[in-house]
């Protein structure tokens, strides 16, 4: 069992791109220290499955009165994000925790990058973050002013914001944004006992990396300049998410988490 310190149990958490990799990983972390959980994904199939895992590890844990719930969403349509959040608390009641973890990439030449490709990933990566926690914090200072304080938004943003990485430039746009946009929520959302973070992967093992991982070239040029000599996995995420959801972080915001087996420093 959890300590009291990082105890989730009657906590909500919302998790868009939450099927898999990273976000799967947040799922997996709180679900194993009490919360329940609202995994939003395009995939039925990924969301069956991982709302089944999820279950798994409530059962491993004992916890009571646990939820989970999968939503069909692209949170790029705005108007299904409305609907989806909407569905949320009618299934949950109440979002303690919000994130921002759907995600895409499109990579290329970037003197011979479409619009389409530039849009494509924007309006996931960027819109769609603002579509979902413009519907969180609303309901969380909504909460707060009828005198239920508390809430914590989380954005993923990507190691790719802080380092030119080529040929990726509307990837690490975006993320670069992301951080921006959750100082900018901490600083107007503290009043309300909201917190707003973002969390920077490295180079993790996902369906989306999985390529590049498999390239012999871009493994031998890349994973010996990490010092955990590693890739990192979704396992590696759950406890900040326990961490930023729990009580503990009350007082930690607009922060930059970088998760990434110390390849930044190298």
């Amino acid at each position: 069992m959890a300590t009291t310190l990082f105890n989730l149990e009657g906590k909500v958490a919302l998790i868009t791109g939450g099927n898999s990799g990273i976000g799967l990983g947040f799922g997996e972390g709180v679900a194993k220290h009490g919360a329940s959980v609202c995994v939003w994904g395009t995939s039925a199939e990924k969301n069956a499955a991982a709302i089944e895992r999820l279950r798994e590890l409530a059962d491993e844990n004992a916890y009571s009165e646990q939820k989970f719930h999968s939503v069909i969403c692209n949170v790029a349509d705005e108007a299904a994000v409305e609907a989806s959040f909407a569905e949320t608390l009618d299934v949950f009641g109440r979002v303690d925790a919000c994130f921002g973890n759907a995600g895409v990439a499109r990579s290329g030449r970037f003197d011979e990058f479409s619009t389409e490709d530039w849009r494509a990933v924007l309006d996931v990566n960027l819109d769609g973050l603002f579509y979902t926690l413009r519907a969180a914090a609303g309901h969380m200072r909504a909460r707060a002013e009828a005198g239920d304080p508390g809430g914590r938004l989380i954005g993923t943003a990507s190691l790719g914001a802080l380092m030119g990485m080529a040929r990726v430039e509307a990837y690490g746009a975006s993320k670069g944004a992301v951080i921006s946009f959750m100082q900018a929520l901490a600083v107007e959302y503290a009043r309300f006992g909201v917190t707003a973070n973002s969390v920077l992967p490295g180079h993790i093992e996902t369906a989306m990396t999985a390529d590049n991982y498999a390239n012999e070239k871009f493994s031998n040029a890349i994973l010996p300049r990490i010092p955990a000599r590693r890739w990192g996995d979704r396992s590696d995420f759950e406890a900040i998410a326990v961490y930023l959801m729990s009580d503990a972080s009350s007082y930690h915001t607009g922060d930059s988490l970088l998760i990434d087996g110390g390849f930044f420093l190298y």
